[in-house]
């Protein structure tokens, strides 16, 4: 008798064998002889077809079939279709170190992970792959490299304020503790506090900005 695992494989063998049948989007699984096939095909044929094969198959003691029939006009919403589409996006955007990121879809949802050099392509990653048809959503667990020293961090951070135009770097304070950066003091607009945190992001090895700064009423 077949064990599961084996009759898996036979039934997906099968499927490819078949002319008729395009098997790319069609799933198997097998319980204590059981077949269960999902997936999509073009036509209502190639549904029957996929049915027909399995059914031939030693030891197939029985079908669920739950295969849905997707003309080609409708959105590919599969899995690994989404998650091809999600890298495709990575490998065009020159701002994602695509060999970096890893993408996992399960039923829409988009797990994403790895570890990059600045937080903007964690960041720009996580948005392009909330773009994509098809994503329920997107849970981003990629990590920021952490590299340089708290105390070089804030260095940076600190030049980096004293050199935009639009802001009074004197009267913000910046604290590291670790890679997390803490901005305080007070500005006199919202314009300034968000150049100060967008600049204290911008910081190599930065993981996370606690903004604390005041906007003056």
């Amino acid at each position: 008798m077949k064990s599961d695992s084996q009759l898996q494989r036979d039934v997906m063998a099968e499927l490819e064998w078949e002319p008729s049948v395009d098997h790319a989007d069609i799933g198997v699984a097998v319980n204590d002889g059981v077949v269960t096939l999902s997936g999509y095909v073009k036509n209502y044929a190639q549904k029957l077809a996929a049915e027909r094969a399995a059914r031939r198959v030693a030891g197939v003691r029985a079908i669920a079939e739950e295969i849905k029939v997707r003309f080609a006009s409708d959105p590919k919403t599969a899995d690994h279709e989404i998650a091809g589409r999600i890298l495709n996006m990575f490998r065009w955007d020159v701002t994602v170190p695509d060999d970096k990121i890893q993408v996992k879809v399960e039923n829409g949802w988009v797990t994403l992970t790895g570890t990059v050099d600045w937080f903007y392509q964690s960041d720009e990653a996580r948005k392009l792959a909330d773009k994509v048809s098809g994503v329920s959503g997107v849970s981003n667990l990629i990590k920021v490299y952490q590299k340089p020293a708290a105390s070089d961090i804030r260095d940076r951070i600190v030049a980096a304020i004293k050199r935009q135009a639009d802001i009074d770097a004197g009267s913000i304070t910046v604290r590291a503790d670790g890679n997390k950066i803490i901005l305080g003091g007070k500005v006199n607009a919202w314009n300034e506090r968000r150049i100060a945190e967008r600049t204290a992001w911008a910081a190599p090895g930065v993981s996370n900005v606690e903004d604390d700064i005041v906007v003056a009423v």
